[in-house]
């Protein structure tokens, strides 16, 4: 683990993430949020959600290495979004999905499922630049 890749992962993830989740569900779609259901606090807790990003950023930063062991921006950017974002969407939501009445359905899987393409697109474009010229560490075949 190298602490000032991970700490730029970090910062650069919080840096991107947050803006985009609060502009995302709290200005340009809150009215189809709340038509969704999907918000049934009055109002959000701001804090708990970037202390979120937060611990993502932390994690994501430290998990890239070992997911995206190749330094090709490109194949690192899809092998992020494919593992990363598919694990996330399977979490997110499809488990909303399952424990609250959202509905319409096609316009909630819609609209997080562009949200995330969106997160893990930018978040694999900053992990793959902060990588990218890291030597692969490659075991010893003796």
């Amino acid at each position: 683990m190298q602490p000032k890749k991970v700490f730029a992962g970090t910062i650069g993830y919080l840096l991107i993430v947050f803006p985009l989740a609060y502009t995302w569900h709290l200005v340009l779609f809150k009215n189809q949020y709340e038509t969704l259901g999907y918000f049934s606090r009055g109002e959000p807790i701001i804090a708990f959600g970037f202390a979120s990003i937060l611990l993502q950023g932390i994690l994501l930063s430290i998990v890239y290495p070992l997911i995206c062991p190749v330094r090709s921006f490109a194949r690192g950017v899809l092998t992020f979004m494919a593992l990363m974002g598919v694990y996330h969407w399977s979490m997110h939501v499809l488990a909303e999905t399952a424990k609250h009445p959202i509905e319409p359905l096609p316009l909630w899987f819609g609209l997080e499922t562009a949200y995330l393409t969106i997160q893990f697109g930018l978040g694999g474009c900053l992990f793959a630049l902060i990588y990218l010229n890291q030597p692969v560490v490659e075991a010893n075949a003796s």
